[in-house]
């Protein structure tokens, strides 16, 4: 109980002092007008206040990935909590931060084209494949898990599968192509709350009741015996540090009106999703009889993550809380969908230079995406998917190590960045070197070659970026 609470109170504390950290390296100036400003269109750059953003950027980030991660995550126990807190605030919340700092600063561009700018044209086309792909990928199967559920449900009625893919599919449409503030700036800050107030009820709950959260050891209580290094740092990627961030900050870039309110809404949500995370794992972990073990048999003859959820919250928190659940299961994936496909779409048009504020022209975008995007739905893509985990970590160490060139060139602090990108550079290493959907090494090879890994790419990039950044920073 006392790890759980003081995790809490340091990821508070973590904003407020380590968040203010990081906001004073990057330097705020609440004088220069953002893209929501001198770019306005309409469309995707308009100013919003900043608590509705807030709420859109934690929805956008969050979703599923904080409840349905920690939950896996739990099973390796309460050293779960140590990563949760250190990630957020020491990697996450500067991850957050800066891909949507940044992105201000260069117009409200996307990720790939602020990777581009600080670590070169290669490094801008890759990015641009990647994070498309990655993005198509989370609207598919944002698509068709809540399609299935839906249709297993019988809900409003309905048991075709078919049908409701066809329903969600016209949603995500309109919230790709109409303005921000039509859809997304409406019914995001309800769901966004939504997924806040039922987080707190849980926690509420377990402390009301009287559950005995574990305290934190470094033993690992994994059943299956998988490593805490590097699996546990992928497997909670969300309430921790996750590349899809990245993704969605540069949405509500273009909507910030004031550079101040950069920490409350990036960093700021960050924090917050790690308070989530803590929540549900101290719930997993605690809520079972068995612990860990209780919990893997959930996991195994109980429905699986969304049935942990739906179990946990119907018994603490009754008729709402199963209302919530089937919120946190359906609605959230479905919120996350549709902001991975408007992504993808400001990716790409930012990639060719193709303005975005006529009708037309996110159409011509949109069109092609949802193509793909529908085929993908009538196929077993299960293999691909497992990769994503690895991805999204390897995305967010490519920001890290954009954000560290960022800060070199500016004179800033780069290590603020750059410890946590050799971090994640070992973390992804390791992972696709011993993961089964990687090379299969057995850990006395992964582990050496993924810290040397790291530790190389940190003497590269302090080699070429110390001396040559600034002279080719110059030229772009």
């Amino acid at each position: 109980m006392v790890s759980f609470l003081s995790s809490i109170v340091i990821l508070i504390l973590g904003y407020f002092t380590y968040g203010v950290f990081v906001e004073k390296v990057f330097g705020v100036d609440e004088n220069r007008k953002t893209p929501a400003i001198t770019m306005e269109d309409g469309v995707d750059f308009m100013p919003l206040s900043w608590p509705r953003i807030f709420l859109i950027q934690f929805l956008n980030i969050a979703g599923l990935g904080p409840i349905f991660g920690a939950i896996m995550g739990a099973l390796f126990g309460p050293a779960a909590f140590i990563w949760i807190v250190l990630g957020s605030i020491f990697a996450g919340g500067v991850h957050d931060y800066f891909s949507g700092m940044l992105s201000i600063r260069h117009e409200g561009k996307s990720v790939s084209e602020i990777v581009g700018i600080y670590l070169g044209e290669n490094a801008r086309k890759v990015m641009r494949v990647f994070s498309v792909v990655l993005l198509i990928l989370v609207g598919t199967v944002f698509m068709t898990g809540p399609a299935q559920l839906l249709a297993n449900l019988n809900f409003a009625g309905l048991g075709s599968l078919n049908i409701w893919l066809a329903i969600i599919i016209v949603y995500y449409f309109l919230a790709t192509i109409l303005p921000v503030d039509k859809i997304i700036a409406k019914v995001y800050p309800l769901f966004g709350a939504a997924l806040l107030i039922m987080a707190v009820g849980i926690g509420s709950m377990l402390l009301i009741k009287g559950y005995n959260i574990p305290e934190v050891t470094l033993s690992n209580f994994h059943p299956s015996g998988l490593s805490l290094w590097p699996m546990l740092f992928v497997t909670i990627a969300c309430g921790a540090i996750s590349g899809f961030h990245a993704t969605q900050s540069p949405m509500m870039a273009r909507c910030l009106p004031n550079e101040k309110y950069g920490r409350r809404v990036f960093y700021g949500s960050m924090i917050a999703e790690g308070i989530i995370a803590l929540i549900w794992a101290a719930a997993a972990m605690t809520f079972f009889d068995g612990g860990v073990v209780g919990l893997n048999d959930a996991l195994v003859n109980g429905g699986g993550t969304a049935g942990v959820v739906n179990t946990i919250s119907t018994s603490l928190l009754g008729r709402v809380g199963g209302i919530l659940a089937m919120l946190g299961v359906i609605a959230a994936p479905i919120t996350s969908g549709d902001t991975a496909f408007r992504s993808a779409r400001l990716v790409i048009a930012d990639a060719v230079d193709y303005k975005q504020s006529k009708t037309k022209s996110r159409l011509l975008v949109a069109i092609p995406l949802f193509i793909v995007g529908f085929l993908l739905t009538r196929i077993d893509f299960t293999i691909i998917w497992r990769y994503f985990a690895w991805s999204n970590q390897t995305l967010a160490m490519i920001v890290l190590w954009a954000t560290a060139a960022y800060l070199i060139v500016s004179d800033k602090n780069h290590w603020i960045a750059t410890i946590p990108g050799t971090f994640m550079t070992a973390v992804s290493v390791t992972y696709i070197l011993q993961a089964p959907e990687g090379f299969k090494l057995p850990e006395t090879i992964s582990y050496p070659v993924g810290i040397i890994a790291a530790a190389v790419v940190l003497a590269g990039f302090l080699y070429k970026f110390k001396w040559s950044v600034k002279e080719s920073i110059n030229k772009i």
